[in-house]
């Protein structure tokens, strides 16, 4: 099964995957944890592109091509052997995040966005995501407190330091992907503290029909 998470900044992702890998596998799942940018090595160094606040001038059109290069190299090496394997596969961030960062709050046409993922990735979908929902000032505020405390790195803060107005689009594109596709997207509250927000994470999963998840 491939489960992705989703999400503007702050939304606190990273920190519900170890607890989601803990519930899974005690419901006899072969958990395989992974993210978008930089999940292989090759993919690494395209992160470091993506992600260096020093890029800023990186054109969008580029961008949308560095992020199908880093999908494409993720898919082929260890997505797809991990979900033949019979792994269930849990990914911070995905096409999702494309549609919305590079579609609708960069501007590129979203049509031609779903075009390349066909032909790149074979069109490779999610059978669940989970959208941690919370406004933008909310999260970009703790964006930046995990980057000064030292959680986070300084040296990937490209998108952090957009201004507010391209947050607010990637919030309202995550949104409208919701609602169009409401049977595969989970809204969580991530403004509740982390342990509420794992239990709601927890309680969907349990309710999921075991043939979809095994």
């Amino acid at each position: 099964m491939f489960i992705t998470l989703e999400g503007i900044e702050g939304a606190g992702k990273t920190t519900q995957v170890g607890g989601m890998v803990e519930f899974l596998t005690e419901k006899g799942h072969d958990c395989l944890i992974t993210r978008e940018p930089g999940g292989t090595e090759i993919g690494k160094r395209i992160r470091s592109i993506l992600l260096d606040p020093k890029n800023i001038d990186l054109d969008p059109f580029a961008e949308l091509l560095l992020y199908n290069a880093d999908r494409a190299q993720h898919l082929k090496t260890l997505i797809e052997p991990a979900l033949k394997a019979g792994k269930t596969v849990i990914c911070d961030r995905y096409f999702d995040a494309t549609v919305v960062y590079q579609g609708y709050a960069r501007g590129l046409d979203i049509e031609k966005i779903y075009r390349l993922h066909k032909l790149i990735c074979n069109n490779l979908m999610p059978e669940i995501t989970f959208l941690l929902d919370l406004p933008v000032k909310t999260g970009i505020k703790r964006a930046w407190q995990q980057i000064d405390n030292g959680a986070r790195t300084k040296l990937e803060t490209r998108f952090e330091e957009e201004e507010l107005n391209f947050h607010e689009k990637v919030r309202a594109g995550y949104l409208a992907l919701a609602k169009k596709e409401s049977k595969r997207f989970i809204i969580i509250d991530a403004t509740l503290d982390k342990a509420k927000v794992a239990e709601k994470i927890f309680k969907r999963l349990a309710t999921i029909d075991l043939q979809i998840i095994k």
